[in-house]
């Protein structure tokens, strides 16, 4: 168990757990810093930096996922210490969330055509409050027994260029890394190894602006955790690392902490944050 998760998500997109919550279970859990990084959305950081006021031995770091589209399937952009009250910031995620709506609407219309029945009206029931994303298609479709996992309806279903996938608006890679800087932020590349061409992405990217990519990742093995390393090394980023934690299914996600992710990733993160952005960090 690491005292370290830098990707952790809410139900202010598509986790299971409150902001509250993540805060508390990591905290339970002995976790020293985490980050919370939502979908397209900065709606639960409020929440849970107001929560870890009661845990003091917890660090949480403002963050956002930002969902980007390439060619060959989807890149996402995580933004650590984002001003999570910048103008651009928020209009910008702001029309990406709603259309989730219509994607998702989308892939409903596809999964009936394939055989697949659920309800709107359930998925939204699901989704509450949140902003509406695929896990909470593929809950729906768990619960009418259609898969038999969360990933199985990603593999099979609504993952990229899958039978039910629908695209919706989204930024470029580099526009994303972009917003995260204006907006005061460290941009920091994703699960890498999900991308069809890592390095060329990172030498775009860094070009652009990126600080660092995701080498400590869910179950990454020892071969890529050395692999995204020289990679970080020969580009001079940042390494960070999680669980990407959404709370759906817990015998096939890793846990909180789950992602063996070092003590010296968050002191670079941290360091590297007071060097670049223009607000206190403590």
């Amino acid at each position: 168990m690491s005292e370290v998760d830098l990707h952790i998500h809410s139900n202010a997109s598509d986790g299971r757990f409150s902001p509250e919550e993540v805060v508390r279970k990591s905290a339970e859990l002995g976790l020293t810093v985490i980050a919370l990084a939502d979908h397209d959305t900065v709606d639960g950081i409020v929440p849970a930096l107001e929560a870890a006021k009661t845990f003091p031995q917890l660090r949480v770091i403002p963050c956002v996922e930002i969902s980007t589209d390439v060619p060959t399937g989807e890149v996402h952009v995580l933004g650590y210490f984002i001003d999570y009250t910048d103008r651009e910031l928020c209009d910008t995620l702001r029309r990406m969330r709603n259309s989730r709506i219509d994607r998702a609407r989308g892939m409903v219309d596809k999964l009936r055509n394939l055989g697949v029945h659920i309800d709107w009206s359930r998925v939204t029931e699901i989704a509450g409050s949140s902003s509406i994303g695929r896990p909470h298609i593929a809950q729906a479709m768990l619960e009418k027994g259609y898969i038999t996992s969360i990933k199985e309806a990603f593999t099979r279903y609504i993952g990229w260029g899958g039978p039910a996938y629908v695209k919706r608006e989204k930024l470029s890679p580099a526009e994303a890394v972009q917003l995260i800087l204006r907006a005061d932020g460290l941009p920091v590349l994703a699960h890498p190894l999900t991308i069809n061409d890592p390095e060329t992405m990172v030498t775009e990217l860094k070009a652009s602006g990126l600080v660092g990519i995701e080498v400590y990742y869910h179950d990454s093995t020892a071969e890529e955790i050395n692999r995204l390393t020289s990679l970080a090394n020969k580009y001079n980023l940042i390494t960070t690392g999680g669980s990407d934690y959404h709370g759906l299914d817990d015998f096939t996600e890793t846990m909180i902490g789950g992602a063996d992710v070092p003590l010296e990733s968050v002191e670079q993160l941290i360091a590297r944050a007071k060097q670049q952005t223009s607000r206190p960090v403590s």
